[in-house]
């Protein structure tokens, strides 16, 4: 860890301190900030995939049922499944439960609920490549194997007090480098990601969609195999820009 990357997190824990003078917030102020928070996230989520709906027509969507004109029925499925899966993270990280495979298979079941029944939830069986990376994903038959060990180095993480914004990330970066599934593994590495923050009393990171964002995204987590301090900070540097932001909603101040 370099001097920036943890003067971030210094950073990060101040915010969440701040944040944690004032909880437990009031539950209309507290139902009204989350449910903006899904929707945005949900939009960018999605938008990173290709995904079309406008911040507006996602609300739409998720809030109203609103059908889109012009837009297909899975990007309206998208939009639906992510704030069902948002919620789905946000009970499961008040319940105490312990994450494990089956953890991620659900947050995926979620993902793909009502556009691919065949592999909702399911590890993929069938080889796969990550458009735009060089990065191959192993063969089927070692994905056992991968994903024991993905969680075997994620309890140590644990067991050594590693920083939990880092531990996030490694649950992202490691998770879709593996990539065990067939299609979703983006959506589920982001959703297990800010799981692991919420749980630890964080804010979800809210990883930006547009071009420049996607393109940094994808360039961080394209060398984090070698070098894991790009999208380490990229991700410590969200959540002080969502700390942030819930702070000054509730015009609390930023520092």
């Amino acid at each position: 860890m370099n001097q920036e990357l943890r003067e971030i997190l210094q950073k990060c824990e101040r915010l969440k301190t701040s944040l944690s003078a004032v909880r437990p917030l009031p539950a209309g102020a507290l139902k009204k900030i989350v449910e903006a928070y899904n929707i945005e996230y949900t939009y960018e989520s999605n938008r990173i995939e290709g995904n079309t709906l406008t911040l507006q027509e996602t609300e739409l969507v998720v809030n109203e049922g609103v059908i889109i004109a012009g837009k297909s029925m899975r990007e309206h499925l998208e939009a639906i499944n992510h704030a069902e899966a948002i919620d789905y993270i946000r009970d499961f990280a008040k319940s105490g439960v312990e994450i494990s495979e089956g953890t991620i298979k659900e947050i995926h079941a979620l993902i793909l609920h009502g556009i691919d029944r065949d592999n909702a939830g399911r590890y993929r069986t069938v080889p796969v490549r990550i458009s735009g990376s060089s990065h191959v994903p192993p063969q089927p038959y070692l994905l056992a194997e991968r994903m024991e060990r993905f969680m075997s180095r994620f309890h140590e993480m644990e067991a050594q007090g590693t920083h939990p914004v880092l531990t996030a990330a490694y649950l992202h970066e490691a998770l879709v480098r593996i990539h065990p599934f067939v299609d979703g593994n983006g959506r589920t590495s982001r959703l297990l990601m800010n799981l692991y923050l919420l749980r630890n009393g964080y804010t979800i990171v809210n990883l930006k969609g547009s071009d420049d964002a996607r393109r940094i995204y994808y360039d961080a987590l394209e060398t984090s195999h070698t070098d894991p301090l790009p999208f380490q900070r990229l991700v410590a540097e969200a959540e002080v820009l969502s700390l942030k932001s819930y702070l000054s909603v509730l015009g609390e101040p930023a520092e």
